[in-house]
């Protein structure tokens, strides 16, 4: 990372460096000039208990991992998380069709369901960020605050990595699925809604109300979605 671009994890402040380089291989770690605590702790820590520290949505963790490295797999998570999502609702559709035609049980037609499951999270996603996208840059205009639009973007994406749980609920399925499928979208929106306030640096309030509206926008489209006269299930390829 190009220097001058770190953040403290602690105050959030700027720092020229995370750590000194002297000779002999011995760094020292940065201490902040404002805090006066160490610019990025995290820098010593195993990745291990970096995720679990992100998972428990602390914002030093969330703000070494988008200020302080170079990771750049949020398109790659991105996909991975809409093929979990496409999955659990393809294995739900396929669960509720009970069907002795043989043409149901055909390869291809199962999978041109998945294809539009895919199709559909993806659609409600892109909602979901142009809603909280476009509420946070309304407020920018009002306001006056910058908003990095891109580093936003990664910050939703990668705070959504909660959605690979989707795959072990879906196939350790119990009664409580529905519980557990429920609490996996709350911890998607909380780790979105902490993201956004790590990157603004803004107060709680305003990070929830910007995911509330990406979360109703999306809703609005997927309760559309579904009162059409056709739905996903029911396209078929032409033969």
């Amino acid at each position: 990372m190009t220097k001058g671009y770190f953040r403290c994890v602690e105050c959030n402040k700027d720092a020229q460096e995370l750590h000194r380089d002297y000779s002999n291989g011995i760094l020292k770690i940065t201490i902040c000039e404002s805090c006066q605590k160490p610019v990025d702790k995290y820098i010593e820590y195993d990745p291990v208990i970096i995720l679990i520290d992100a998972i428990l949505c602390k914002p030093q963790a969330f703000r070494h991992i988008l200020f302080n490295t170079t990771l750049n797999i949020h398109w790659k998570l991105c996909v991975f998380c809409l093929l979990c999502e496409a999955y659990l609702r393809w294995s739900q559709l396929q669960g509720s069709e009970q069907s002795n035609d043989p043409a149901d049980i055909i390869r291809y037609t199962k999978e041109w369901d998945f294809y539009g499951m895919f199709g559909l999270a993806a659609l409600e996603l892109c909602v979901f960020s142009a809603g909280v996208l476009s509420f946070l840059w309304l407020v920018q205009r009002l306001h006056g605050f910058d908003v990095e639009l891109g580093l936003l973007q990664k910050a939703l994406l990668l705070s959504s990595y909660g959605k690979v749980l989707l795959i072990p609920a879906v196939i350790w399925e119990h009664d409580y699925s529905p519980l557990c499928f429920s609490l996996i979208k709350l911890f998607v929106l909380t780790s979105n809604s902490q993201a956004i306030r790590v990157i603004l640096n803004c107060s709680r309030r305003l990070s929830l109300l910007a995911v509330c509206v990406g979360l109703l926008l999306e809703t609005c489209v997927s309760q559309a979605f579904q009162t059409l006269p056709w739905r996903v299930q029911d396209i078929r390829p032409f033969h």
